[in-house]
């Protein structure tokens, strides 16, 4: 069975001793060193994952070892053992790598949350290598990610229709990244030198779609002041993305349908009749079968535009990616806005695998760029995603008990610290005022809790003692 491994590194072994003690009862693979000399070979032989580092040691002291330590490949964690009141000391020493500090005498459960906690960060920082390695296997599809099977086989079609010129049809719920498959497949094209033209047929009015699409001559109607060509005359070499295609009128669909059969059309208000050499890729949200049934799509139209088609699963269909598109959004959207925020925690990924992801894809980066912007740590926590994914369940209730007069970060801020505030004085209340099992039960160092008892100005009348 594997066992996190420590080393104790302190000159006094009735130290190193009763340290020792503490962590085999805890299960903890455990080394020791009398000096900094003896802890480098330590750790280049035996790898331990964490190392409980004495400040004041003869010849080689803690800071001079901290910075010989920090320059070997894969550096363990290191945490400060300081004397009472050298904070300073311990606070330099985090500047130059230092994980955490513990200062002497410390209680026991002070030494187990903090090596706890330890742990837990080694395990984000494996997780997220591994979601890097993940990712930069996956650099391939450009900005497509997924490692679930449906994602695999949307992979394989990608693959296989991209060097061929036949028409594909793209079919998945909205913000599930339809674009980013015809862009993938345009790119993979012999075609990829020319244009890729995008066109949503949803977003454009019906009097003026055939415009767009393929252009018109000066006076064709009512504010045409000039000629203008349309989309399929622009991407003429290219490839042409029709989204939403399920929203296009039937008499558009018509005239859609000859550019597919002869590749040609006239602009509107035109006689010249102009040839085109296009790859059409279209999309859309709509189950188009049954639309056909309905009469408001054209059964031929849809066999010419389907000779290939490709389903994308909702993002709800395929939890694994989850964590691997959070991962991508967060990393990308730490440089953007120039943020220190390297993972999340368990509990936040949690939430982010358990939520329903209405809004697919889209919805998930969107809500990581807001949590990236709005977080204060370099982990982002629970507290830091949007309320609808928290509480999905009140997502559609309107918040009680807030100030609307405020600004989003100030009534957030405000909402917090009443959770926080609320939770922190039912722990203390559960453990009789005991700050160091208060803290142990809320996953915090003592020092942290003690700083939030201090902010949140909970008050001493709850007989809150060390």
């Amino acid at each position: 069975m594997f066992k996190p491994s420590v080393l104790i590194v302190d000159d006094e072994k009735a130290a190193r001793y009763g340290v020792k003690k503490i962590l085999l009862k805890d299960n903890y693979q455990v080394y020791e060193a009398k000096d900094g000399s003896e802890a480098l070979q330590v750790i280049k032989t035996l790898h331990p994952a964490l190392v409980l580092l004495d400040i004041n040691m003869p010849q080689l002291d803690g800071m001079k070892t901290l910075e010989m330590i920090n320059a070997i490949q894969n550096p363990p964690l290191v945490v400060i053992v300081t004397a009472y009141g050298s904070e300073k000391i311990a606070v330099e020493a985090m500047k130059k790598g230092a994980y955490d500090y513990i200062a002497k005498p410390f209680e026991i459960d002070e030494l187990r949350i903090i090596a706890k906690n330890a742990f837990e960060r080694l395990v984000l920082q494996a997780e997220n290598a591994r979601l890097r390695l993940e990712i930069g296997r996956l650099e391939g599809m450009g900005e497509l990610i997924g490692q679930s099977e449906a994602m695999k086989e949307v992979f394989d079609k990608i693959e296989k229709v991209g060097t061929t010129d036949v028409t594909v049809l793209i079919q998945g719920e909205s913000g599930s990244g339809k674009e980013l498959v015809a862009r993938e497949i345009h790119r993979r094209s012999k075609r990829r030198n020319e244009s890729l033209i995008i066109m949503n047929c949803a977003a454009v009015p019906e009097t003026l779609i055939e415009s767009e699409l393929f252009g018109h001559e000066k006076g064709a109607f009512t504010g045409a002041a000039e000629r203008r060509s349309g989309k399929f005359e622009l991407a003429n070499k290219g490839t042409i993305f029709l989204d939403e295609i399920g929203d296009m009128s039937i008499s558009t669909q018509s005239k859609l349908l000859r550019v597919l059969q002869e590749q040609q059309f006239e602009r509107l208000g035109g006689n010249e009749t102009l040839t085109v050499d296009v790859r059409i890729i279209s999309a859309t949200h709509r189950d188009l079968e049954e639309e056909i049934e309905e009469n408001r799509f054209r059964e031929d139209l849809y066999y010419r535009i389907k000779v290939v088609s490709i389903k994308l699963p909702p993002l709800r269909h395929r939890k694994e990616d989850i964590l691997l598109l959070a991962n991508r959004f967060l990393h990308h959207f730490s440089e953007k806005h120039q943020k220190q925020i390297i993972s999340v925690t368990p509990e936040a990924m949690k939430c982010l695998v358990s939520y329903d992801w209405p809004g697919n894809v889209r919805q998930l980066k969107n809500a990581i760029e807001s949590a990236v912007v709005l977080s204060d740590h370099e982990i982002l926590t629970i507290t830091d995603l949007p309320d609808e994914i928290i509480h999905p369940e009140n997502s559609s209730l309107p918040l009680k008990n807030i100030d609307y007069n405020l600004s989003f970060r100030d009534a957030k801020k405000m909402l917090i610290e009443n959770f926080e505030r609320d939770f922190i004085q039912k722990k203390l209340e559960e453990c009789n005022g005991n700050i160091s099992r208060a803290a142990e039960a809320l996953d915090m160092h003592r020092q942290n809790l003690q700083q939030k008892i201090r902010e949140l100005r909970i008050t001493k009348e709850r007989n809150c003692h060390e």
